[in-house]
Parts: C-alpha cells; structure tokens; sequence
C-alpha cells in the first residue's frame, strides 16, 4: 500500500466543481429536509428531477407526489421527472402484504391531473436481490438536496418516527445539470427503463435483454461536468458505479480511506462491511490513526422485529449485523481499550438510523448513498458526492452534523456488551443455526 499522500493526490487529481462555502448547507432534522424538500417543489422554475430508491404509497409519498403534481399543473412547462426502482415499484414492502403497489398508486394519483408527471422505473437487474437502483440526489433547478433517504412517511418523519438520514443542499448550476444530463442519458432514454405512471404493461420478463443491454452501459456511465476548480476552493466530483470491478465510486472511498493521516469518520447503517474496507480499517488502525464508526443499534435497523411482535426471515438481519460487529469490536479490543477505534451505537427511542458516508481530517468527505456493504460494492447502482475542502471552509457545517450524530450514539467500551447468539430470541437463534448449517453466511453477507 502507498503513503497516504498517494491516495490524497489521486483524489485531488479527480475533476471538481467549485462551490462557495455559502452555497453548501446541511439541514440538520428530518421533519426540516420533509419541509426543505416541499418548499423546493414549490418555488421550482424550470427542472425537477428526483432520484431514489422508491416514493411509497403512503401519507408522505402522496404528500410529495401531488405537491410535485400541483406544481406541473401551475407551470405545465416545468419538467418534473422521478427515478424510481422498477422492481421496488411493484411489490409491497418487505415481510408486508400490500393492497396495492406503488406503481398502483402512481396510476391513480396522476390519473386526477390533467398534466402528469414523469415517473420511470429503473431495472437494474433482472430480481431485485441481485441489484436495485440506489442512486441518490434531488434536483431543483441549480440545487441538489442529496441525502440517503427515500420518500415515505418515516424517512420524512411524517408522524411519531422517523429514520435518521443525511440532508445535503448544494446550490450549483454545474452539478445540478450533471445530475440532469446523466439522468438523461442512462436512465431516461434508456429502453429498459419503462413508465410507471401509464397503463403499459412492462413485466420484467418482456425487458430481459434490454436490462442485460443496461447494465452494460451502466457499468461504463460517469457524470459529466466541466471542471472548474482552483486550489483554495471547495471542490465536488460527483461520482458512480455498479459492480465490483471498475466501480469509480468504490475505488474513491477506498482512497479516501487510505489518504486518512489523522482521523477517519465512517457512518454505516448495517455493519457487514466488504473486506477490502475492512483491511483499509485495520491499516489505519495499525498505523495508529483514530478511527470512529457510528452504526446502528440492532433495535434501530429498518428490519427489526420487537420480540413480541410475529417473527419472519427478514427480522434476522438485525442480529446478523449485530454478530459482524460484536466479532469486529472482539478482535479490536486492544484498538478500543486505547482510544484509537470508537464503536458508537446510535439509537434513539423507537426511530431507525439509516446514515452513510465518510469525512477524512476533516477536509475530505463522501456523502453517498452507499451503505458501505458488499451489496453496494457489486450488485446495486450506487452513487455519491465527493467534498474535498482543503481549507476546511466546511469545517464547522460538518463538525455539527458529526455532533448531531453523536447526540443520541454510546460507545461500546467492551465488545461484551453487544449480546452473543445465545441471549437472542429462538426464532433467530435457529435461523442463525440454520444459516451455518447451510454454510451460506459467505453468499448472505453478499447480498445483504
């Protein structure tokens, strides 16, 4: 492995866009994004396009759809278009039955509307297990609001709970139409993406070929923007990947994991990190740079089930997370006893924690809506937004955002804190025997 100097010039040789620190702000609660994200809708001119994993048949969804809806019928010129995942579209939740769909919901809504908008389903893949759209970013005319959340009632804390996510606005006219342009190109024109908001029939079985055509020239597609970036200004490169090999986005996290001299900052809603990230980690911490990975209470994953509650399959993965990192914090008790690593386990009353990302000596960040998972490093199409910020105009945005994680996060002191397999419930204790009966945690850890 090189010095870090190496991995810092690498990613300071990759074009950027220039923004003032004025036109960078975090909004720091999820009922203030649901707001931001409204008033957005409303005062856009010309452009809207929204970018996410799925808009749901809920409270907050509909909220959003008829707002975005309302708009285009004040400005009929206005060119509104939502990406959405095609499979996710068109089932229920997971471990949920479901009255209708999402794309049932798209129908019926629009149908009321003289002046629709545009709502595309994405297939990444041929089955959803094997690869989602998970590319993030809002645009509203020359501002991107970016954050990891989709649309629904508790990403946009629309009753009692919400899901913690991050909340990025950046006023740029160069990043915002490279966000467009490639929306553009590899999703909206592509022959594999198909309407959801139309009577047309688009199971995935007819489209076969058309995704396998797809994911070829996905695995090829970068934004593409005209540098203008100068030494002492904030700098953004916008950045994407699907797939383990080539994976632009992967490989810029993998350097900025590698150019850390002081201390590294890493969020991660499930800790079921790749392996490389993994021997990146433990470089670091054998060099003996301080390293602070908030994840997750187990109570505070999307997929918990409270024990008292009807088990299925899908409840499990808390605990497997939980496994992964009481195993971590066991080989690195030395690490933890010293200082040097901080394990934090977010949790706050019943609400989930669904926070990516990463920031480097405070000068170098990566907001993404990757989970840091061997899902996100090969199968889902992924997407991020690297901060370089040498003269750490952003220092203290970012430092509050970190403190506003922190509030409501403990440190594990000893890896004996986090419960063992046995303190579980039954029904996980034998899928989790089941699972090492079947000798498929290497197969489980790929796509979880």
């Amino acid at each position: 492995m090189f010095a870090p100097a190496y991995y810092r010039e690498r990613l300071s040789s990759l074009p950027q866009v220039a923004v003032e620190a004025g036109d960078y702000s975090i909004i720091k609660s999820t009922s203030a994004f649901r707001e931001r994200l409204l008033e957005l809708i409303q005062q856009a001119s010309h452009r809207i396009y929204i970018t996410a994993l799925y808009l749901e048949a809920d409270t907050a969804g509909e909220q959003v759809l008829r707002a975005l809806l309302e708009a285009k019928q004040a400005r009929p010129e206005l060119d509104v278009h939502i990406f959405v995942d095609f499979h996710r579209a068109q089932r229920g939740r997971i471990g949920e039955k479901a009255a209708q769909t999402n794309r049932d919901f798209y129908q019926r809504i629009c149908a009321e509307y003289q002046h629709p908008v545009c709502i595309h389903g994405v297939p990444v893949k041929n089955r959803e297990v094997f690869g989602v759209l998970h590319l993030k970013g809002f645009v509203f005319d020359d501002t991107v609001l970016y954050s990891g959340a989709s649309i629904n009632d508790v990403y946009l804390h629309q009753a009692e709970r919400y899901r913690y996510d991050r909340y990025h606005e950046i006023c740029s006219q160069s990043l915002s139409d490279s966000f467009v342009r490639f929306a553009d190109e590899h999703l909206r024109e592509n022959p594999a993406v198909k309407p959801l908001n139309d009577a047309e029939n688009c199971q995935h079985r007819k489209i076969k070929p058309a995704i396998r055509r797809s994911r070829r020239i996905l695995r090829n597609a970068e934004y593409e923007y005209a540098p203008d970036h100068v030494d002492g200004q904030i700098g953004l490169t916008p950045l994407c990947g699907i797939g383990a090999r080539g994976n632009r986005l992967n490989r810029a996290i993998s350097d900025l994991v590698r150019s850390t001299e002081r201390e590294l900052f890493i969020c991660t809603p499930y800790f079921n990190m790749p392996r490389s990230l993994s021997r990146d980690i433990n470089g670091l911490l054998k060099r003996g740079i301080k390293v602070t990975i908030v994840v997750g209470d187990k109570t505070a994953n999307d997929f918990y089930i409270a024990p008292d509650q009807p088990f299925s399959t899908i409840g499990g993965l808390p605990y497997l997370y939980e496994h992964n990192l009481r195993s971590f914090a066991r080989r690195h008790q030395n690490d933890i006893d010293s200082g040097l690593l901080n394990l934090m386990l977010w949790k706050h009353s019943d609400n989930s924690y669904h926070l990516k990302g990463l920031y480097a000596d405070g000068k170098r960040a990566m907001i993404t809506g990757s989970n840091l998972n061997p899902r996100a490093w090969g199968l889902d199409l992924e997407n991020g937004i690297l901060v370089q910020d040498n003269g750490q105009q952003l220092q203290a945005e970012f430092e509050h955002e970190q403190m506003l994680i922190l509030a409501n996060a403990r440190r594990i002191d000893n890896y004996r804190q986090l419960e063992k397999v046995r303190d579980y419930p039954a029904e996980v204790q034998q899928l989790l025997k089941r699972i090492r009966r079947l000798k498929v945690q290497v197969l489980i850890k790929k796509i979880i």
